[in-house]
């Protein structure tokens, strides 16, 4: 299918889901599998069908350098077990938004560019709003029960480095050094995810974007 057909298939589920507060979208996949731009494409034909978007990142998540690196900078079990605050992304946002809450939220609390915590506008949420919700690892117990719809965007781990190795030179220096980093860290960290969460078979339908032109779209039944 086309990217446009994808993203007409996507909002149809998103709007079809009743809940008497905002909905909870998880957009998870590996590294570089294209989730940061799956969720910036749907904010408008959500928005054009009346809902309000509420658009947020694990990435502004992150726990502080020394506890990222805490097992060693290169460390794959740290990628996995140390690389963000999940307390704070449920209490922060999950939770207000989810039976219980008021509603009162927060996007980000923490740079990883500035290794500092920020101060995020604390926000009414509508309550027909539609939170947009990128990042790694989303599907793993702490956050399981936070989520009224979860999409998994699925590549290869040789799509994952290569799209990496152009991406995120800015932040390593050179295409070599991100490869490196990525099997080193990012890959064997990812592995640890898949192995013992399973987020694929977690999912409520899954993003094939090997092809970003023309992604695949696979519904899975039952994960509601």
């Amino acid at each position: 299918m086309t990217r446009s057909e994808l993203l007409k298939q996507l909002v149809q589920q998103l709007l079809a889901i009743k809940r008497p507060h905002p909905i909870r979208v998880a957009i998870d996949g590996v590294d570089a599998a294209g989730k940061t731009n799956l969720a910036d494409e749907l904010v408008q034909p959500v928005q054009d069908q009346g809902r309000p978007v509420i658009r947020a990142s694990i990435d502004g998540f992150h726990n502080p350098q020394a506890i990222r690196h805490q097992r060693g900078s290169i460390s794959p079990e740290g990628y996995y077990f140390d690389s963000f605050d999940y307390q704070a992304v449920k209490s922060l946002l999950l939770e207000p938004l989810g039976p219980q809450g008021n509603r009162q939220y927060q996007t980000a609390m923490f740079s990883f560019r500035a290794d500092a915590p920020i101060l995020s506008q604390i926000r009414t949420a509508h309550p027909e709003s539609i939170l947009l919700f990128d990042g790694v690892f989303l599907l793993r117990p702490e956050l399981s029960n936070c989520w009224d719809y979860k999409i998994f965007v699925d590549i290869t781990f040789e799509n994952s480095v290569a799209r990496a190795s152009r991406r995120d030179q800015m932040l390593f220096g050179t295409a070599e050094a991100v490869i490196a980093r990525y099997q080193q860290r990012y890959v064997p960290g990812q592995h640890l995810y898949l192995q013992s969460c399973r987020p694929k078979e977690r999912a409520d339908v899954v993003v094939d974007n090997n092809n970003f032109l023309n992604p695949t779209l696979i519904f899975l039944t039952g994960n509601s």
